[in-house]
């Protein structure tokens, strides 16, 4: 096949009928990529479409989905540098395809270099504009909702972006079978009080208000991932909160001691196993305190509590923290639901719910939804 020679160089911010998805700076060239699922949708007729991007990492690449008319057609691991990427090559050119990437890598809040940007595109086609979805969900979560282990075999155990997934993920497909557009807030190990190892630092509602909080470092700054995010930018009819795995989690791991107050923190349990009252209240707070700032920034959303892939021996704590919450402030537009929980049949990479159970919660979950709204 001969060179394209009709192909013309765009900037990402130059293209009126782009439609980006997930939480992003107030600024668009370039446009950086932060949490799992985020990326462009764009309806394109041409024969050709390249996409230039920008990868960088010191230990956790980016990982890329490339999706045509809703169907994935290529997964990428993204090696580091500025170049151009072949979305697609040789199709018709008058036929208006749907092109959407997916940043199938969570934010990698341990590696400050991890970044995936957008710079520009070339083309031969014309743009159109991409329908808004009837509904809009947040998904706020852990690895879970990262989709930590979606992808890979049950005996990996290699804690590195391979085995993350945005498409195998219940949040997509939870999405999808709703006809959503959709954005999620989740990173590995974070919890609504603590993270699994009893950090404190690693709660999930203290960087809540940010566009991307939970990442560290002078790039991400300079990438406006510590921007107060514009909630009106928009707004959530369904706000799904997949919270308390890494909580429950650290109830049986040992104490955290900050480096520099020598204060242990720890989540305890009673000699007999069961849960110290003193902790389980400070977790059932935590909760209420995180739908309080949930219902602020998210007015007119139904807010769902979800719970269960990893484990379920918070169902009642959680169950009565959001029924606490519906009491005090009189919101009755929240609810608790329980998922079902990960098997040996079902568990995925790295000791966590595989595709089977990302379907099987999607399932559930979206018929749930369908009967509140």
């Amino acid at each position: 096949m001969e060179k394209n020679q009709d192909l013309k160089v765009i900037d990402i911010k130059d293209i009126e009928n782009l439609k980006v998805h997930g939480r992003t700076s107030s600024r668009l060239s370039p446009l950086a990529l932060f949490w799992t699922g985020s990326g462009i949708e764009l309806n394109i007729s041409g024969s050709e479409l390249w996409l230039e991007v920008e990868s960088d990492y010191s230990a956790h690449e980016p990982w890329l989905v490339i999706s045509i008319n809703s169907v994935p057609i290529s997964r990428l691991m993204l090696v580091k540098g500025r170049y151009w990427l072949c979305l697609f090559r040789g199709m018709s050119k008058e036929t208006v395809k749907n092109i959407r990437i997916y940043k199938d890598t969570q934010a990698m809040g341990g590696d400050p270099d991890h970044s995936l940007i957008i710079h520009r595109v070339k083309t031969d086609g014309d743009f159109y504009p991409v329908e808004d979805k009837p509904l809009k969900i947040e998904f706020v979560g852990d690895s879970i909702s990262s989709g930590e282990g979606a992808i890979g075999a049950q005996e990996e155990r290699d804690w590195i972006s391979m085995w993350f997934s945005s498409i195998h993920n219940y949040t997509k497909l939870t999405a999808d079978a709703l006809n959503a557009d959709y954005r999620v807030v989740s990173q590995s190990g974070f919890g609504v009080l603590t993270g699994w190892d009893n950090n404190p630092n690693s709660k999930l509602p203290a960087h809540y208000e940010k566009v991307c909080g939970v990442l560290v470092g002078e790039k991400n700054k300079r990438l406006g991932a510590f921007e107060d995010y514009d909630f009106d930018s928009w707004q959530a009819d369904i706000v799904v909160v997949n919270l308390g795995t890494n909580d429950q989690t650290a109830f049986t791991n040992p104490g955290w001691t900050d480096p520099e107050t020598g204060k242990v923190y720890k989540q305890k349990l009673n000699p007999d196993g069961t849960f110290e009252r003193e902790s389980l209240e400070a977790f059932m707070q935590a909760v209420e305190d995180f739908l309080y700032k949930l219902r602020k920034y998210n007015k007119g959303a139904y807010i769902i509590w979800t719970y269960g892939m990893g484990g379920a021996s918070l169902t009642e704590a959680i169950d009565q923290a959001v029924n606490s919450y519906k009491i005090k402030s009189g919101d009755d537009r929240v609810a608790y639901f329980k998922l079902p929980t990960t098997t040996e049949e079902t568990i995925g990479a790295i000791m966590h719910p595989g595709r089977l159970d990302h379907e099987r919660a999607a399932s559930i979950l979206a018929d749930y939804i369908k009967k509140i709204l």
